[in-house]
């Protein structure tokens, strides 16, 4: 398959979502799974066609109710890669703790979930936080729990610039040999330099690459 023919089963995607017709965008991504698997269709289907709805939610053109369907679909669709044999796996990080949360003044939850749902997959013990977060509370949890990994979201460029706020409380309290912070979101993809703006250690392209993203950080902890 092509990838003009993923940008096509995005559009068509998107279409549902704004239609709110979520049992048949959820039956859309299961066929499409049933042909090339839960990874594929998640990462080249429907995490581009979640990034197009941020940025119509963003512009305010995507009502309440819209916002809320595809938060739903994406719901349904990853409970399905759940029940997925394919990702029913043993790995090496099985009950290590990370935290992940979106920062203060950001409230778009989905990257996030998706997030929490693969590194779960993996192996990881995930506490998710949930949005609008401070940087004391991210990191008191984190030091709570002896995560060696917080993992912070933002959509906007405003609020990603609170991310740093992290960074800041991390090196207050000397966590840099021993805590690493995985940043995400839309404006990270279309502002890579971001990353090192706000003092993250690294990113994911998407949701699907974030425990790989988490096994390279472990590796770098000085231990």
């Amino acid at each position: 398959m092509v990838d003009k023919d993923y940008r096509q089963y995005q559009s068509q995607l998107i279409g549902k979502i704004i239609d709110a017709e979520r049992a048949e965008a959820v039956a859309f991504i299961d066929a499409l799974a049933q042909e090339v698997g839960f990874p594929t269709a998640i990462s080249r289907v429907l995490d581009p066609a979640l990034i197009e709805i941020g940025e119509l939610w963003s512009r305010e053109k995507l009502s309440l109710a819209q916002g809320y369907v595809a938060a739903k679909i994406t719901e349904d669709v990853l409970l399905k890669a759940v029940e997925s044999t394919a990702w029913k796996t043993e790995t090496a990080h099985m009950h290590i703790p990370v935290v992940l949360a979106n920062i203060e003044d950001d409230f778009h939850s989905l990257g996030r979930k998706m997030v929490s749902t693969f590194l779960q997959l993996s192996g990881w013990d995930v506490c998710d936080m949930g949005n609008d977060i401070t940087a004391e509370e991210i990191v008191d949890k984190a030091v709570e729990l002896h995560a060696p990994i917080i993992g912070v979201s933002a959509m906007m460029y405003t609020s990603a610039l609170n991310i740093a706020k992290v960074r800041a409380e991390m090196d207050r309290r000397k966590l840099a040999n021993s805590m690493k912070l995985a940043v995400g979101g839309a404006i990270f993809k279309v502002r890579a330099s971001l990353v090192r703006e706000v003092g993250g250690d690294g990113t994911a392209v998407s949701a699907i690459e974030a425990p790989q993203l988490f096994a390279d950080l472990l590796h770098t902890i000085k231990r």
